[in-house]
């Protein structure tokens, strides 16, 4: 409005009367309403990563969703058919959380704070088709997630096991290593621990590999640090399976190298601390104690500071040994922390003239260094650095005289031709665990029966039990466990007494698909109509955070690759295109702390837009 306007006039201009009379209008004439079937306009499909409802809008939404519009809008001038529906993420422990000081149930705090950011979101006037909207908590849409589990449970890619997980002690639940944040819990920022539960896991090791080739559909069309993160995520490396044998073990133990043409180097061997095979080859050993005392400080140190090049290497001796299977040389086995059990095989040969993580740990302990690649770089003796190990093979046999390739091709077949090894490939990707012990989230569909074992419960959905009168608050266990009359059944097979599975699923499974959704969002037979997907699917444009570069977009790309195999899409790749707007944050140039430029959105320390939390 002009400043030159007179006071009384600029005053006479009732913005909000103007608003409440023109949104039923709006409401009416729907004009971003898309899908018609007389409208034969070409088709595009803009989508914004969906809020998690845990409160009014903020600075983080009103910037995410003014790009998202803009690209909505583009199209409809440039005469498309464009979807751009809106939704919420709306399990997750927030809910869960502001229910327990509230005493209610979480679903009462969430549909309010859903009902708020609708309001909010319709004045923000952004060119969402209200027609297609949808709510991961509502049983209609979480059925579908326990339909997905069963297909892939009987595809053998839903799975469970005992392992040693990734446990935060603050919210009482375990967390994928994709939700561990420098040591910490990227809810609550508190340090995790490793705990040894029964879990469900999603088997995304599978799908390693396309994960990583499939990149190049993307490439030039989604940024370049998002690539670069999945790739370092996924982490391929190719190198050779070895195997030693051990002193009085009956079966022996593969190790992974990228450097088999290094094995003469080999001075060592490391196994992790807080793995089994450390505990069983201690277990008849004279070292016994002092590995369990040593064990008890591991298990008190956080994976980042074991991973710390800067930290002093610790161990054990465990006065036992290893044979290189290359020349028969006896190996000390030690047991220390610089190891990880849930990383490739949980043991390592060590070569400390040539990787500096062993050269330290050789140093500390005076074990021996030997140098088996020949370079211009100092000594690692004296030096106390590692050489690349790029030159040419020396102390190593008939691999003496080779360059790096040829060592390894000819060292690798030699293994192959004596059963000692083969070659490989190594990934840092693990399988993606999926159970939650906390209530507010999409229930297992798996029934325990003590004769028939896991049995999927295709009665869908499970629905979750009602939350009055159960104790909501984090304790290490389900709380679905103390509501006894929906968790004891009987079994789908047998008729038997049985169990039902009392976890609940990961958040991140309800964002994993629920663009598919979208495209059909009323249907209640199927999770999305296939003519539908083919239609409006891949996304032509997505929008949203980089925060979310691993974990969501991983997530989708996985499960889009599993549809695929099911024979329900046509295309294994989610996004065509992907926009990662900025962060907003607070005490930014030209706004003052707490003030907003936008009347109705507040701001925050911490106005990010975040889901599946």
């Amino acid at each position: 409005m002009s400043e030159n306007l007179e006071p009384a006039k600029r005053e006479g201009y009732d913005v909000h009367g103007v608003q409440e009379k023109w949104l039923p209008v709006w409401d009416q004439i729907a004009p971003f309403r898309s899908g018609r079937a007389d409208d034969s306009r070409p088709k595009k499909y803009v989508l914004d990563m969906f809020p998690y409802p845990s409160g009014d809008l903020h600075m983080g939404h009103a910037e995410a969703y003014a790009l998202g519009d803009v690209v909505a809008r583009y199209w409809v001038q440039r005469g498309f058919n464009v979807m751009h529906p809106i939704g919420w993420d709306a399990f997750g422990l927030p809910a869960e959380n502001a229910a327990i000081k509230r005493n209610e149930s979480p679903a009462i705090w969430t549909y309010e704070n859903i009902a708020v950011q609708k309001a909010s979101m319709r004045r923000y006037a952004c060119s969402f088709d209200w027609d297609r909207v949808l709510n991961t908590c509502d049983p209609e849409y979480y059925k579908w997630n326990q339909w997905l589990f069963i297909q892939m449970f009987k595809k053998g890619l839903a799975y469970r096991k005992a392992s040693a997980v990734n446990w935060c002690p603050s919210c009482q639940t375990v967390l994928a290593n994709e939700q561990v944040v420098g040591g910490e819990c990227e809810r609550c920022d508190t340090p995790v621990t490793k705990k040894k539960l029964t879990q469900w896991y999603f088997k995304i090791t599978d799908y390693a590999d396309r994960l990583l080739d499939d990149m190049e559909q993307l490439e030039g069309k989604w940024p370049e640090k998002v690539l670069t993160m999945q790739r370092n995520w996924v982490g391929r490396s190719a190198g050779a399976d070895v195997v030693f044998q051990i002193e009085g073990r009956k079966d022996p133990v593969t190790i992974y190298t990228t450097r088999p043409d290094t094995l003469y180097g080999a001075t060592f061997f490391v196994v992790a601390a807080d793995g089994d095979l450390a505990a069983e080859l201690a277990a008849d050993s004279p070292a016994k104690q002092a590995f369990d005392d040593y064990l008890v400080t591991v298990k008190q140190t956080s994976e980042v500071d074991r991973l710390s090049t800067d930290r002093p290497k610790t161990g054990v001796f465990l006065e036992r040994y290893a044979i290189n299977p290359v020349n028969g040389e006896k190996l000390p086995i030690w047991a220390s922390d610089y190891v990880l059990a849930d990383y490739g095989h949980g043991a390592i040969m060590a070569v400390p003239a040539h990787d500096q993580r062993d050269l330290d740990f050789a140093r500390q302990m005076k074990l021996p260094v030997r140098i088996v690649v020949a370079s211009e770089e100092p000594d690692p003796n004296e030096s106390g650095i590692a050489t690349a190990g790029d030159g040419v093979l020396v102390n190593s046999g008939d691999l003496n005289g080779l360059s790096k390739a040829e060592a390894i091709a000819k060292i690798t077949a030699q293994l192959e031709s004596k059963n000692l090894g083969k070659s490989a490939k190594n990934y840092r990707l693990r399988d993606w665990l999926i159970s939650r012990q906390r209530y507010w989230g999409t229930p297992i569909p798996i029934i325990h029966c003590p004769h028939c074992g896991e049995v999927a419960d295709e009665n869908l959905p499970v629905l979750l039990p009602d939350a009055k009168g159960l104790d909501l608050k984090p304790k290490g266990t389900s709380p679905l466990g103390g509501a006894r009359e929906w968790v004891e059944v009987k079994c789908p097979t047998c008729g038997g007494d049985a169990e039902r599975d009392t976890d609940t699923m990961d958040t991140f499974v309800d964002s994993s698909w629920y663009f598919l959704r979208y495209t059909s969002n009323t249907r209640d037979d199927v999770p999305f109509d296939l003519e539908a997907v083919k239609t409006w699917m891949p996304v032509d444009q997505y929008v949203g955070g980089v925060t979310h570069a691993i974990l969501h977009l991983l997530y989708s790309r996985f499960f889009t690759k599993v549809l695929h195999d099911l024979g329900m899409l046509d295309f294994d790749e989610p996004f065509s295109r992907l926009l990662n707007q900025g962060m907003v944050v607070m005490h930014a140039p030209g706004v003052s702390p707490g003030i907003s430029p936008v009347p109705w959105v507040s701001t925050s320390p911490r106005a990010i837009l975040h889901f599946g939390r």
